[in-house]
């Protein structure tokens, strides 16, 4: 069976809806699955997992969240080659620059992108938590 880490940061509670659905879905296929908050996770935890979903709303001038998050992630970089990854996050404005930002500094640092990354503007709707689920499902 494999294990994957479901890591997020959340202000409003909407990317924190979206992990929720990201850990279902890999449950779904059979992947023992652990939730964690970016306070809670660091780059020591990264090699327990077979795959890692991270999620992080957009902020600002669409970059990750500065204070808990982006640090968290940075000191994961240098783990993540050949790590089966994927990526998702809430923003309230923009066109997603962040997420494909990031998306590009993951494959850099050499992540295997499970699946395409799922954004929503604001909560998630019935379609973007399936689209989490079915991310989940990827990871897996």
């Amino acid at each position: 069976m494999s294990k994957a880490a479901v890591v997020y940061w959340s202000s409003t509670g909407n990317t924190e809806m979206m992990a929720e659905a990201v850990k279902a879905g890999a449950e779904s296929a059979g992947c023992e699955t652990a939730l964690y908050t970016a306070a809670e996770f660091s780059a020591d935890k990264l090699d327990a997992f077979d795959a890692v979903a991270f999620g992080c709303p957009a902020m600002g001038d669409e970059v990750l969240e500065e204070d808990e998050f982006e640090p968290m992630f940075n000191s994961c970089k240098e783990k993540l080659a050949g790590k089966k990854i994927a990526l998702f996050g809430s923003y309230g404005w923009g066109d997603g620059e962040w997420m494909r930002t990031w998306e590009e500094t993951c494959r850099e640092a050499g992540a295997v992108l499970a699946a395409d990354y799922v954004i929503c503007q604001e909560e998630p709707d019935d379609e973007a938590t399936e689209n989490c689920r079915a991310l989940g499902k990827a990871l897996a």
